[in-house]
């Protein structure tokens, strides 16, 4: 059942609101949320923030008058976006509220770009799509599949993150399972992690290798770049199916055995749609995931050796959340999660700072949406001395929203 939609003024009028309202002023980290002009028309969802020193990016599914989607993006400078681009279009994309299309500033000049196509025959059988540009956006090369296996399954739940001369593609395999959406343990065989580099001629650089032979099988994967090379966190499965989080490193050319990042003993049997999110600074790295071993629960942890041992986690929220995390490394101490939290009337998108000490400031309500799939998975990310929120209005038609708050 679709939400009901909220009048624009009011939404408005609660992003208008100051940040910390039921908050001392000793404690305010952030200020003001304020709504930002959204490049994304009618009709946008699902949006997905990346960037780094070579500027922040706001990517989205735009459904075309004619039917099919373009993946469009547009680029966020002196404040706010600029005039959306298009990468590439198709009317028999495979399209997802959890499973979205990304654009990823790898260099100044160098791109990258993901969709799913959709195989004939299965609404369940999809393949990657990866293209490069060589000039910031403005043209993409013809895109190509990171995988060659053919089979009719699932492929998908894409991270993107610069390599030398290109980029590193991660997702999640079907090549092994019957091609079904079952997620249950009952096919013949599990969802793998795999990855493989696409150059900056547009081409698969080599085979693509497995990296985890038994993962949960529609959680989000996530990458960041420590000062020893990349980490890459998603969803671990064991054969008694506990779904922890796991993480692996690529260091000096090969990836490390899984670790988990904190064995919260969840076994669940099937998937529950819920990836980490992770970031890092140097040594520094933080990871944010969503669990319920007894209760739902957000939790954060720290690492300060690369991603090779964590503390104890922090627990962010416990209850009513529906997990739906991201989160961003400010320094070596200090981080922003954020998370979907149930309320009256709906749902709304909280961020809170949190130190590997605990709370270090109080929870802020970035703006109202809902528990629907219909809202995707909210974005947040790092920009200047504020943070950028993206998150989809789950109206009729859908529309992806933006906001901006500086930070304390």
């Amino acid at each position: 059942m679709q939400p009901s939609p909220a009048p624009a003024a009011a939404l408005l009028v609660l992003l208008a609101l100051p940040a910390c309202r039921d908050a001392d002023p000793a404690e305010k980290w952030m200020g003001d949320i304020t709504p930002v002009a959204s490049p994304a028309g009618p009709g946008s969802r699902y949006p997905h923030l990346a960037g780094n020193g070579n500027g922040r990016v706001l990517s989205w599914l735009q459904a075309l008058p004619q039917g099919g989607f373009a993946l469009q993006y547009s680029r966020w400078r002196d404040g706010a976006w600029g005039p959306a681009g298009i990468v590439a279009t198709g009317a028999d994309w495979f399209v997802n509220w959890a499973d979205f299309p990304s654009v990823v500033p790898l260099s100044a000049t160098t791109w990258a770009a993901h969709w799913l196509q959709q195989k004939p025959g299965s609404v369940y059988a999809y393949d990657v799509r990866v293209a490069l540009s060589s000039d910031a956006g403005n043209s993409w090369s013809p895109p190509v599949s990171p995988h060659d296996d053919g089979t009719p399954t699932e492929h998908g739940f894409v991270t993107l993150y610069p390599v030398d001369k290109g980029a590193r593609a991660v997702w999640l395999d079907g090549r092994h399972t019957s091609g079904g959406h079952e997620h249950s343990g009952a096919g013949p065989g599990a969802m793998t992690l795999r990855s493989a580099v696409i150059g900056t001629n547009g081409q698969r650089n080599g085979v693509d290798e497995e990296l985890d032979g038994r993962v949960c099988d529609c959680c989000q994967t996530d990458a960041a770049i420590t000062s020893d090379g990349p980490v890459l966190v998603y969803r671990d499965r064991s054969e008694h199916e506990v779904r922890d989080i796991a993480l692996v490193r690529h260091s000096d050319g090969q990836w490390s055995a899984p670790v988990h990042v904190h064995a919260d003993g969840w076994r669940i049997d099937a998937c529950p749609v819920n990836g980490p999110a992770v970031d890092a600074r140097g040594q520094a790295v933080v990871v944010a995931w969503f669990t319920a071993p007894d209760v739902p629960r957000v939790r954060v942890a720290f690492s300060d050796d690369g991603g090779r041992t964590f503390a104890p986690p922090v627990e962010v929220a416990s209850g009513r959340v529906a997990g739906r995390v991201d989160v961003v490394l400010l320094d070596e101490r200090r981080s922003i999660v954020s998370w979907l939290q149930e309320a009256e009337a709906g749902a709304e998108i909280r961020a809170q700072p949190f130190t590997r000490d605990g709370a270090a400031g109080p929870a802020v309500v970035v703006a109202s949406t809902s528990v629907h799939r219909a809202s995707g998975f909210p974005q947040m990310i790092h920009a200047g001395d504020g943070l950028l929120f993206a998150w989809t209005e789950a109206t009729d038609p859908p529309r992806v929203r933006t906001a901006f708050a500086r930070l304390f």
